[in-house]
């Protein structure tokens, strides 16, 4: 049976880095990179972030309320799921967008047996809306959807090469993390993946790893379990 893994993409992803919207070019990149990984024939969820579009809280500017911010999140990751699933249909990647928020017109309600059996038929399935509630993040509902999937794997593509003791974006001496308990992250407070969704990782004991999206080939070499980035377990 092909290995089940849930991919956790941010907005950004799909745009140039400081930049804001969807890029074209930073959308075909991104999906062929999928298409290549799909190619070992793992079975592949996606949940992505909505940053590129709206960084909730920050981007309120204590006018809008977090309620309504994170609702607004919520539908920022809607139109990257669209964008994302137009690009891999380009590449001919087949793919379903489920969404945790109600929008028929435009893609399925998350139902998890219909999740598990597009991932059967092979279809990339991106799951969008978040976890469909304000106060948790995406990264929330990425070990929530890998939960339910019952995924092998939980892969967290980043901006840098893995997890590191500090910042370092800020420290240029953080040292890189090769293996961690998420016990151990989560006492040494690291910032790569909120409390909540690291807890509920460790409560399904799948192993996650978090690696640099912007090397090429990574994607593949991760879904092919290759010894890149950081080991959670």
């Amino acid at each position: 049976m092909p290995k089940r893994i849930l991919l956790k993409l941010s907005g950004e992803a799909l745009t140039q880095a400081g930049e804001r919207g969807v890029e074209p070019k930073a959308l075909k990149d991104i999906a062929q990179e999928i298409k290549s990984a799909v190619k070992t024939k793992c079975q592949l969820a996606i949940v992505i972030g909505g940053g590129n579009i709206w960084r909730g809280v920050r981007d309120g500017g204590g006018i809008i309320n977090r309620v309504n911010s994170d609702n607004m999140g919520m539908m920022a990751t809607i139109i990257n799921a669209l964008a994302l699933q137009s690009a891999l249909e380009d590449a001919g990647v087949p793919t379903r967008v489920l969404t945790s928020i109600n929008v028929y017109q435009l893609a399925e309600p998350f139902i998890r047996r219909k999740a598990i059996r597009h991932l059967e038929k092979g279809r990339v399935v991106i799951f969008a809306g978040g976890t469909g509630n304000p106060f948790f993040t995406t990264d929330s509902a990425a070990a929530l959807r890998a939960s339910e999937i019952k995924a092998d794997l939980v892969l967290k593509a980043t901006q840098v090469d893995g997890v590191y003791d500090s910042d370092p974006k800020k420290n240029p001496k953080a040292k890189l993390i090769k293996k961690i308990t998420y016990e151990d992250a989560i006492k040494k407070g690291l910032k790569f993946m909120d409390t909540a969704a690291l807890a509920l990782c460790l409560e399904n004991k799948f192993p996650l790893c978090v690696f640099n999206l912007h090397k090429k080939g990574n994607i593949k070499l991760a879904v092919s379990g290759k010894k890149i980035g950081t080991t959670i377990y």
